[in-house]
């Protein structure tokens, strides 16, 4: 593991020069896109996602697009279109902006469903169908979307079949006086993100996700993931569990957080960590469940801290 720790070492530390206070966001950032996953960031504007978005592609020297999603905005505006060539006489395809390496889809719960819906295909399996033919997307394929929380004024709320496609679910907050302070100081003159420079290319990126799939993971570390997940569909404040596609991202996140963290095994603390930012977007209460105060998080949090937890034998295989 120690071939890119210094690499994802310098990363982290290239985020963190842009968006202050925000270790652990960054981290977890770094997670989805090393499990091959794509993030949801929901908070309100001006905290800094969308730099964090930008300092993660200059850092990996990947092709950075932005979408902006609007209410009018068409999902041929996302997947591109097919124009006729009167010259040569044949439609030529125009790749829209989700053809990028790393892809900001900016606001994405102010657009139409139909719309949101362009994102799917692309994100579940690396393909974009446009006039009946199927085109593939490269690797390496990272979406990070940003929603405005859901009570603001014209947003729609994501469906469910949307939100699972998301490996985690993030939000920034505010920074606190000391960092907000910081932040004005480093931009005073000049903005940190024209400093930060590439550190590892698209080839390596590559190499690490493929690395991060053959990280052992012990039969009682999976079994803790299933427990977790299955204990969600069984509770009577839920409405719809998580799915089995949620317990493969818990999988694949811990994998890549034990990565990071410079090991080739995951352990039962990677699992708990991770769960709530992975599975909690995942989850769909009863309407009595929001009157008698539960949320996702407290529902989680009680699973969390009652399952039972791999006594920590040699984990390493």
């Amino acid at each position: 593991m120690t071939k890119y720790h210094k690499q994802v070492s310098e990363i982290l530390d290239n985020i963190q020069k842009v968006i202050i206070g925000k270790e652990r966001e960054a981290t977890l950032s770094l997670v989805a896109l090393l499990a091959d996953g794509h993030v949801l960031l929901e908070d309100v504007p001006g905290v800094g996602k969308t730099m964090l978005v930008r300092a993660l592609a200059k850092s990996l020297n990947c092709d950075f697009k932005r979408i902006q999603f609007t209410p009018d905005l068409l999902p041929s505006d996302v997947t591109g279109v097919s124009i006729y060539n009167p010259k040569e006489m044949v439609f030529e395809f125009r790749e829209g902006p989700i053809f990028g390496d790393i892809v900001l889809a900016d606001e994405i719960n102010r657009t139409s469903p139909k719309t949101q819906s362009a994102l799917l295909e692309a994100m579940e399996e690396m393909n974009v169908t446009v006039d009946g033919i199927t085109k593939s997307l490269n690797k390496p394929f990272f979406v990070m979307a940003t929603q405005n929380p859901v009570d603001y004024e014209g947003t729609y709320p994501l469906p469910e079949a949307q939100l699972d496609r998301f490996i985690m679910k993030l939000s920034m907050g505010y920074p606190d006086e000391a960092d907000e302070l910081e932040m004005l100081n480093r931009t005073d003159r000049r903005h940190p993100i024209d400093e930060i420079y590439p550190v590892i290319d698209k080839t390596q990126l590559i190499e690490m996700q493929s690395m991060i799939e053959d990280l052992y993971i012990d039969q009682s570390v999976k079994q803790l993931i299933v427990q977790i997940a299955s204990a969600t569909r069984k509770n009577d404040y839920v409405q719809l569990g998580v799915s089995p596609r949620g317990s493969i991202a818990l999988m694949r996140a811990a994998k890549a957080y034990a990565f990071i963290h410079n090991r080739d095994y995951v352990i039962p603390d990677d699992v708990l960590f991770l769960a709530p930012f992975v599975l909690t977007h995942r989850i769909i209460l009863r309407p009595e469940a929001r009157y008698e105060g539960m949320t996702q998080e407290k529902l989680l949090a009680n699973i969390v801290n009652s399952v039972d937890i791999p006594v920590r034998k040699e984990l390493h295989g």
